[in-house]
């Protein structure tokens, strides 16, 4: 099964993530690498949100993502949630 994880940012996210971006990657860079992690990349235009496709039994690994992530730890996230995804094309 996947699960979307949907990001809410702040509207000076831009300005404020520098701080936090390398370890913001590392987290996504390990998910990946465990194979919980599908992709993940920033909405543009405007630069409001972000989305992260994790795959797995349950919305924990995605949870946990969130829970973990400094981004969302030092308030650039102003709102986060996990979705079910029922993938009816290009899912494995």
């Amino acid at each position: 099964m996947y699960y979307i994880l949907f990001y809410k940012t702040t509207e000076d996210y831009l300005e404020k993530r520098g701080a936090y971006r390398p370890e913001h990657l590392n987290l996504i860079n390990k998910a990946h690498a465990n194979g919980d992690l599908v992709m993940a990349g920033a909405l543009a235009e405007p630069a409001d949100s972000a989305v992260f496709i994790f795959k797995g039994d349950n919305t924990q690994a995605a949870e946990a993502f969130a829970n973990n992530d400094p981004y969302v730890k030092n308030g650039l996230i102003v709102e986060w949630q996990v979705r079910p995804w029922n993938v009816v094309a290009g899912g494995e």
